[in-house]
């Protein structure tokens, strides 16, 4: 491997704050094992139960994890984007995927398997500590979507679920949502009809916009409330 091959990886690695902000060495130590792997859009990347022998860092690209309920209904967990990682259960106990995942976009990966991460692992404590920390958000995020959908009617869970796709973690929400209101029931655990129902009713009273396809915030505080008023 190259010196600008290792450190164009080591920047893509970077772009993750799982790994952004590592000493060097280890930074480096882990793009040394790592290679990269394209999918083109719709394309499978995993499934559920297959082995875990790797974990992926989004380079470029969009990916849906989602689950297949009792009803045989597809369930939208999570999109990842640019930064991202996933599939750290999975590497992590050596057992199966616990979802699926495939490419929305046309997706670059940084692929690191098992053995090597693991290698590395066992001599970076601030790579352990992030990873705790992450695996940690992911289980407060899994129990709060549990909680809202055990408990909450469809309009806060809606409303918390446009924000929240809106914010996509950035520092600058997004105005404009592109995921359709099949894929937001799936989401939310609902059904189009009744998600297409309270979309319009919101439309009329201003707080979103319906337009070739894409969801429109334009009244975030407006959501705001509804989504506390659970």
């Amino acid at each position: 491997m190259t010196e600008e091959s290792l450190a164009a990886k080591a920047a893509l690695l970077a772009q993750s704050a799982l790994f952004s902000g590592l000493d060097r060495t280890v930074l480096h130590g882990l793009a040394a094992r790592a290679h990269l792997r394209r999918h083109e859009a719709g394309a499978q990347i995993f499934r559920c139960g297959s082995p875990g022998d790797s974990m992926m860092a989004i380079a470029r690209g969009t990916v849906r994890i989602s689950a297949m309920a009792p009803t045989a209904r597809d369930v939208v967990l999570t999109d990842l984007n640019q930064g991202d990682v996933f599939g750290e259960i999975a590497l992590l106990d050596g057992g199966g995927r616990s979802a699926d995942a495939h490419a929305l976009t046309n997706c670059t990966l940084l692929i690191l398997e098992r053995h090597a991460f693991l290698q590395v692992l066992q001599t970076a404590p601030d790579l352990a500590v992030r990873l705790i920390e992450l695996l940690c958000a992911r289980m407060r995020r899994s129990d709060e979507r549990m909680m809202e959908i055990a408990f909450l009617q469809l309009p806060p869970r809606l409303a918390r679920t446009l924000l929240r796709l809106a914010s996509g973690g950035g520092a600058r929400p997004a105005k404009r949502l592109a995921q359709s209101q099949s894929e937001i029931a799936d989401m939310i655990g609902g059904s189009r009809e009744n998600v297409n129902r309270c979309l319009r009713k919101w439309q009329k009273a201003g707080l979103i916009g319906l337009a070739d396809g894409w969801i429109i915030l334009l009244d975030p505080a407006g959501l705001a409330r509804i989504a506390a008023a659970g």
